[in-house]
């Protein structure tokens, strides 16, 4: 079997690679020139350098009839100067993915959307829930709906897609999600912790339920990837006990949070560096995001994994690459 993977050198799609290798895949995966490529470069991997904003590129390093293309990369920023190159790499690239797929004949399209694609709810969200993306602050969330309904318009056209949905990820090879968190509590840096609620996914068993969506899922589905439900406060408290470091033991209100996060973004646009905390970031963590793994459960197998467990497997990753841990 013949995959195509986007996000190779990125946190899910570096375990996806993985899986596919050790399932005895021939992978080609795509690389930015700029991208640090270690830990690719094995036997069973064909790099190619190409841009997914850049559908030429994507024509020269895609091969004829892949059995499946895997597209994981996205810009994940929350920072409103991230905004048009973030709608450029996961709006754009994914109309260029899906255009080069069609073109080149690819057997299946996997898709990596995110639970953002469906906005803010006060329940569960489930896949049959209708996304109100659009309606709020972040740039990521509209441009996760967006690039879904391209995948959909594709669809409609004849393409093989599957949509995959996964939650907040936790796990090894994280370098700028979850895992700053591991860093501010270990550097007695943390501002607060946001009163918000989050669902939670182990990034490997999120990777694995795209091996198992190209094998099962249906065409045109989406599969909510979660399990744990948690309050931001909890996964602090895990951390905390991991790192042998006290944490807060109530959320910061919320009032305090958004007038820190306001100065960090005025003050960004001096430094052109994205903040710790944003307006965007503030929002996403003080909502309670809570959704229903159920169906990918029932039609992938997908295996849910405990909190604990996603912390402690990020940390050990975290501790063999830094001495700080």
């Amino acid at each position: 079997m013949r995959a195509f993977v986007t996000g190779g050198t990125g946190f899910l799609g570096r375990h996806l690679v993985e899986l596919l290798v050790e399932a005895g895949w021939q992978v080609t995966a795509l690389h930015r020139k700029t991208s640090d490529i270690s830990h690719l470069q094995k036997p069973e991997i064909k790099l190619v350098a190409g841009d997914v904003t850049d559908i030429d590129s994507l024509r020269n390093a895609m091969p004829e009839n892949p059995d499946a293309v895997f597209h994981t990369a996205a810009d994940t920023s929350q920072w409103i100067l991230a905004n048009r190159n973030q709608t450029r790499i996961n709006v754009e690239g994914t109309r260029n993915m899906t255009t080069v797929s069609s073109e080149k004949g690819a057997g299946r399209f996997i898709h990596t959307s995110s639970i953002a694609e469906f906005g803010y709810h006060p329940g569960v969200i489930t896949e049959e829930t209708l996304s109100n993306a659009m309606n709020g602050r972040s740039n990521y969330m509209r441009t996760k709906w967006k690039s879904a309904k391209v995948v959909d318009q594709a669809i409609e056209k004849g393409l093989d897609a599957v949509f995959l949905n996964p939650c907040h990820i936790v796990g090894p090879y994280d370098t700028h999600n979850w895992s700053q968190l591991f860093f501010l509590i270990q550097e007695d840096k943390l501002p607060g912790i946001p009163s918000g609620t989050g669902t939670f996914c182990h990034a490997r068993e999120a990777a694995r339920a795209h091996l198992t969506a190209f094998e099962k899922g249906k065409k045109g589905e989406r599969y909510i990837l979660g399990g744990v439900e948690a309050t931001f406060l909890e996964l602090a408290q895990e951390i905390g006990k991991v790192l042998g470091k006290e944490v807060p033991g109530k959320p910061l209100p919320t009032v305090i949070l958004k007038t820190i996060a306001r100065f960090s973004q005025w003050f960004s646009y001096i430094t052109r560096k994205e903040p710790d905390l944003t307006p965007e970031k503030i929002e996403l963590s003080t909502e309670h995001l809570r959704a229903s793994s159920e169906k990918a459960v029932r039609e992938l197998d997908y295996q849910p994994v405990s909190l604990a467990d996603m912390v402690r497997d990020c940390h050990n990753w975290l501790a063999a690459q830094s001495a700080e841990f």
